[in-house]
């Protein structure tokens, strides 16, 4: 064969070698590159699994908080609405209270005029009883001395 048929030949050989050589250097890197990518994928994938578990887990703390928040308001709202109630009472019984008091006042006003009217009435009567029994014993006296005078 000629120098030439063997240039061509190793030429050939040496391109198909580095054909095959950058074929498999290209299918190492596209495994690489697909080995690469499905483990980013598996990773992405898991935590966004992870993120969506989060998710729905922050969801139901704020749903507890928030059915924890409208208890303590309703709580609120009922202990508001008692305290109103029992300060109305206690304003109702105040007024009461007050009331009671004029009348009790009134009352103890008029008894305190009746004893002093009665009292007035019994002192006249007994004023009157001792002028009548000092007239009496003046009398008698009176009388014991015309005798006495007569006799």
């Amino acid at each position: 064969m000629s120098k030439r048929k063997k240039l061509e030949q190793l030429t050939q050989n040496s391109l198909k070698k580095g054909h095959v050589k950058v074929d498999e250097v290209l299918i190492r890197q596209q495994n690489e590159r697909q080995r690469l990518h499905e483990e980013y994928d598996k990773q992405v994938s898991n935590v966004l699994q992870q993120l969506e578990t989060d998710l729905e887990k922050t969801k139901e703390q704020e749903e507890k908080i928030q059915n924890v928040f409208r208890q303590q308001l309703k709580l609120t709202q009922q202990s508001r609405i008692i305290q109103s109630q029992r300060l109305k009472t206690i304003r109702q019984l105040h007024e009461e209270y007050i009331k009671g008091l004029e009348k009790v006042e009134t009352d103890h006003q008029s008894q305190a005029a009746k004893v002093q009217a009665e009292l007035k009435k019994e002192m006249a009567l007994l004023q009157k009883k001792a002028l009548m029994d000092t007239q009496k014993q003046t009398m008698d006296t009176f009388k014991k001395s015309l005798q006495n005078m007569l006799f």
